[in-house]
């Protein structure tokens, strides 16, 4: 089963984001500019097509084939390269472009001489190492005949191995912590108040959680039910599962309530709901459609007709793991969320099936001993608890501390329902995010995700797909969100709403189908793990020094991070931390947050060309390398509560991708010039008003795009109320809170009122603040209602 269905998730990632490289036109150009060999990248664009055309094929093999794993191995290897030699051509096209822009005259002439020397090393080192590329891509290529690999159509598991059928039977001695669920569910269903159905008159109530929860048992448990028996005239139970054959459920449902006339095997769909209608419209019925799978809401009304014409009172429960099926189907203000067990109940449920009716003493002393480590190992989910306690039952007491010491993670499928389980909900997710889910895998376990913060470092990682009409961070947000309602993520309970977790299988889910791409370092860690081949590392707090030592192996690694938990800080060194800055090159993410010993950045930094995530955040940095100023492809730059940071590198206005810039809770004094040149620009924690020669209010004019929060510092410098209106506050219809801030008493009231008169904001601000001001009276725009 799992090997149908680990998808190479990286690599579709890399192959297209290599695609659209080759289709850019600003590099195309370029390269024909510097006459570099477009036979080349037309050999490349040929070889990724041959490749890509058995990647279905080799990922449904890899497991069962070791050598098909090992070619896909190469492969991901071989794409990683091109797509670090494109982007790294592509951040050469776009300093040659913003070089060519600024410069002129005298300065032209003399940088175009020196472009003249270094041409043809330049071509020709592109060249080397594209054709080193293609000579390891040509092997590969070659190999997929060897191993058989052919052109299958559709994506990889589209045909899973079925799933076993559920019934309606349960043994209520084995579920343990369900009686307030149980009893809330059949409060819904003993209810005849269908008020909130609307204009339907029968009553869908989803439950909705993680795959092994116990979803299908609580169904169970209120099917059962004497009194839910009691109240309902027809029951009809239906595990419809993935495959969502509208006729196929409807000859289950009325098999179930006619068993003497169940040949429905030659009628038509029309024939078989007009029956079902017929059979519904007389009494009243329950029925639960357990494990549905499909999104598409026409379906679902067309196999819903027959129940509409149901009594008034009638019930359907549906179960699924993702919210998006319950939202379709739903006609109760909320879904039933089955939250997981308590640890007392999911020691006894481990407990029922691992040592029931074993009179041996040393089997109980085994289980006390290894009681704490049981119930964090199924952290709540009963299906782990299950198999976890049915494997220590069929195996001989003295191999219990073995079992137990391993992972769930390792079993062999035909020992463990947990594997398939949730790997089937990994199949069921689109490829683009299947590779945002494994990218997760980096952080560690009991990990606390901020969302925005996740998002931002899929954007650097070039994981979200590009749209003409949204801003890529909102795809990263409906990505996001898809995943959260899909129970891959659960709110924090211990935290805000923007706050998530992800649960302890489901992060060996993600391990264990990122391929040895994501690594976590850390003193607890002891696997094995290849660091050349490693991608994307997170390094924990108070990890020793000889573990770090080997973060230089992962000369390709893309994304570094120094993990955090609450507040505690990181003893990593300033000289570790500027040795990876210096060492590794092809960084796309660089998150040094509560590094408390860096107070110094390498001027190294600006040579880090595919750079697109500097996270400087909680540091004692004092100030920023000029030569930051040339991270054309940087995305975002969070220096907030850097407290000894009192300035920005003056030529930051040459930084054209930046879109977020976090200065909160710094102590910089002055906005560099030219900063309207930052036209991305969409987060800006405030903007500092300059005196005479420095930076006017005007340039905020050309940050259209500013959305969230900005504070507007030291007003009292704004020259005329003309410039005020030409910061154009009224067009920054994104911005949700503003403050405006003047500091020291005013000698012109009369200036102040008339500033302030033109700072208008959009009337789609949300919070408004007004610091400091001396003004003799409010604006009209203030008072008038407007907000």
């Amino acid at each position: 089963m799992a090997g149908a269905l680990v998808g190479g998730a990286f690599l579709s990632a890399t192959l297209q984001v290599l695609f659209d490289r080759l289709a850019h036109h600003e590099v195309l150009d370029y390269l024909r500019g510097k006459e570099f060999n477009q036979r080349l990248l037309s050999k490349l664009e040929m070889m990724l097509v041959s490749v890509n055309a058995v990647l279905n094929d080799a990922e449904e093999k890899q497991m069962t084939d070791p050598a098909v794993k090992k070619w896909l191995d190469k492969l991901e290897d071989a794409a990683y390269r091109a797509d670090d030699l494109l982007d790294e051509i592509a951040a050469d096209a776009l300093r040659y472009k913003l070089e060519a822009e600024s410069t002129t005259g005298t300065t032209s002439k003399v940088r175009k001489m020196a472009n003249l020397i270094s041409h043809n090393s330049y071509v020709s080192d592109m060249e080397n190492r594209m054709k080193e590329i293609l000579e390891g891509l040509e092997f590969i290529a070659n190999q997929k005949d060897l191993l058989g690999l052919k052109v299958k159509e559709g994506t990889v598991g589209e045909k899973p191995i079925p799933r076993s059928q559920t019934t309606s039977l349960v043994d209520e001695s084995e579920v343990f912590g369900r009686d307030r669920d149980k009893n809330a569910i059949i409060k819904l269903l003993l209810s005849d108040d269908d008020q909130e159905c609307s204009n339907n008159q029968v009553s869908v109530i989803p439950i909705v959680g993680l795959g092994g929860v116990g979803k299908t048992t609580l169904a169970k448990l209120v099917y059962n039910d004497a009194k839910v028996e009691e109240h309902f005239d027809l029951k009809s139970w239906v595990c419809v599962s993935e495959e969502f054959d509208i006729c196929k459920v409807t000859k289950t449902i009325l098999a179930k309530l006619i068993p003497s006339d169940s040949n429905y095997d030659s009628i038509d769909l029309d024939s078989l709901q007009t029956r079902l209608k017929k059979e519904l419209e007389r009494k009243k019925f329950l029925i639960v459609l357990d494990d549905i799978w499909n999104e598409n809401y026409n379906r679902w009304k067309e196999l819903s007709m027959p129940f509409n014409y149901g009594p008034e009172g009638s019930k359907i429960i549906v179960t699924t793991r993702n919210e998006k099926v319950a939202a379709i189907v739903s006609t109760v203000p909320t879904s039933y969320r089955l939250k997981l067990l308590k640890d007392e109940d999911c020691w006894k449920l481990f407990a029922k099936h691992a040592s029931d009716n074993i009179r041996d003493c040393s089997a109980h002393h085994v289980l006390v001993k290894y009681r704490k480590d049981i119930v964090k190992k199924c952290s709540g989910l009963p299906l782990a608890a299950k198999t976890l306690g049915g494997l220590l039952r069929s195996n001989e007491v003295r191999e219990w501390e073995k079992i137990l010491e391993s992972k769930i993670w390792d079993l062999r499928d035909k020992e463990s329902k947990i594997l398939p389980v949730l790997m089937l909900s990994y199949h069921y997710l689109p490829p683009h995010l299947k590779r945002c889910f494994a990218f997760c895998s980096i952080f560690p376990k009991d990990y606390v995700f901020q969302k925005d913060e996740l998002t931002l470092s899929w954007m650097a990682e070039n994981l979200l797909q590009k749209s003409k009409n949204k801003r890529t961070e909102d795809v990263g947000e409906e990505y996001f969100s898809e995943l959260v309602s899909r129970s891959f993520f659960q709110g924090s309970t211990s935290a805000e709403y923007s706050l998530f977790v992800m649960h302890d299988l489901v992060h060996d889910l993600a391990r264990y189908v990122s391929r040895g791409y994501c690594f976590t370092i850390d003193d607890i860690n002891s696997e094995e793990v290849v660091m050349r081949k490693v991608r994307h590392l997170l390094v924990l707090n108070d990890t020793c020094h000889e573990r770090l030592e080997s973060i230089f192996e992962a000369r390709h690694l893309r994304t570094f991070v120094v993990g955090r938990f609450g507040l505690s800080a990181t003893n990593l060194s300033n000289g570790l931390l500027n040795g990876v800055v210096m060492k590794l090159k092809r960084l796309r993410v660089l998150r040094f947050c509560r590094c408390y010993n860096l107070v110094e950045l390498s001027e190294s930094i600006g040579e880090l060309k595919h750079l697109r995530y500097l996270d400087l955040s909680c540091t004692r940095i004092i100030r920023l390398p000029e030569s930051i100023s040339t991270l054309y492809n940087l995305e975002v730059l969070n220096v907030s509560f850097c407290s000894k940071l009192t300035e920005l590198p003056k030529d930051m206005h040459h930084l054209v991708s930046l879109r977020h810039l976090d200065i909160s809770c710094t102590n910089i004094v002055e906005i560099p010039i030219d900063i309207s040149k930052l036209k991305s620009l969409q987060r800006l924690s405030y903007f500092i008003v300059g005196k005479k020669k420095g930076t006017k209010i005007v340039e905020l004019g050309e940050l259209s795009n500013l959305r969230g929060g900005l504070e507007i510092k030291n007003l009292e410098n704004v020259a005329s109320a003309k410039d005020a209106l030409e910061a154009k506050l009224m067009e920054k219809k994104y911005l949700e809170g503003l403050v405006m801030r003047w500091n020291g008493d005013t000698d012109d009231s009369k200036h102040e009122k008339d500033v302030l008169d033109k700072l208008f904001p959009h009337t789609n601000l949300k919070r408004l603040s007004i610091k400091g001001y001396g003004g003799t009276a409010f604006p009209n725009w203030l008072v008038d209602g407007s907000f």
